[in-house]
């Protein structure tokens, strides 16, 4: 069994720790708070993840160190760098294997399937953020500093997930309970969205398979659907009335963000909910021998877990 170092007990950060801890691995859980699961297992760490020298003796001995910190998303551009210029230095440092939770902001607009080949092309600044990130952390893999991997999933769903999720609290509640659903984007346009079981699992299997490190994936995602098949199908499973789907219009959203950071921030991302947002997660699969769960099973235990939890 390993030493895991685990930054951050959001929606992933929680799942993988006691995912990894329920393997019999020994964990630490990295926040500033110092909350996280209170399991057997875990032990809850109090940190700065911007402090290099602190989290770099907390990572003494650790097989990997997990990057699941999860900024306030209107201030990536002053919060990301410090964060991820400290989780280098400690993964360098201590000789952890860094396992960075990614996204796909770094590409910006795609035609077709996203795929780990394309270029880092966004030129928003959450998406080249992430796509800075990314290189540092690479370019010090190829000088033989570090060991370095990054997993990447599109927009996460399931039992834990965050509230602020687009398909969280505003999508699954009104459509379970039979209410109207105002979505801000297309209805019919194929959207990928990735299970947060298979966050940790394709977390905790980068950390520990060397064939990994040195490139970014794509977590196992199962086939895109759209919203509307999405709602119709939560819908047909819980038992509930066919959802009464609507888009909020753009201007709307606009006028929002005047006064809604998070609302203002989603603009440059707009184009993942207009258009096909599509991921290809063949290469992960193929590799490491993983597949995506299946959707059905997917909503079936994300309505389950919601009913048991509201």
């Amino acid at each position: 069994m390993g030493r895991h170092v685990v930054v951050g007990a959001g929606q992933v950060g929680s799942g993988l720790a006691e995912s990894l801890a329920g393997a019999g691995h020994e964990v630490v859980v990295v926040t500033r708070s110092g909350a996280g699961p209170q399991v057997p297992g875990v032990t809850r760490v109090a940190a700065d993840a911007a402090d290099a020298d602190r989290l770099g003796a907390v990572a003494k001995g650790a097989d990997a160190l997990y990057n699941c910190a999860n900024p306030q998303y209107h201030r990536w551009a002053q919060d990301w760098p410090p964060v991820a210029g400290a989780m280098l230095t400690a993964a360098e440092r201590s000789g952890a294997v860094l396992v960075t939770l990614g996204n796909l902001y770094g590409y910006g607009p795609v035609d077709g399937p996203i795929t780990e080949d394309l270029p880092l092309a966004a030129t928003g600044t959450k998406g080249r953020v992430r796509a800075t990130m990314w290189t540092d952390a690479l370019a010090a893999h190829q000088a033989g500093r570090v060991r370095v991997t990054e997993v990447r999933g599109s927009d996460f769903f399931g039992p834990g997930m965050s509230d602020q999720s687009i398909f969280g609290d505003r999508f699954i509640g009104p459509i379970l309970s039979g209410k109207p659903v105002r979505v801000p984007g297309a209805l019919d346009q194929p959207h990928s969205m990735t299970y947060l079981p298979d966050v940790a699992r394709a977390l905790a299997t980068a950390a520990v398979d060397e064939r990994a490190w040195g490139r970014a994936w794509h977590i196992p995602t199962a086939p895109a659907l759209t919203v509307r098949q999405m709602a119709e199908r939560l819908a047909a499973l819980a038992g509930a009335p066919a959802p009464r789907l609507s888009t909020v219009p753009h201007w709307m959203l606009r006028a929002a963000g005047l006064v809604v950071p998070l609302l203002r921030e989603l603009e440059e991302t707009r184009y993942q909910f207009v258009r096909p947002f599509v991921v290809d997660s063949s290469a992960f699969e193929t590799t490491f021998g993983v597949a995506p769960t299946p959707s059905d099973e997917v909503f079936k235990e994300t309505i389950a877990w919601w009913r048991a939890t509201r």
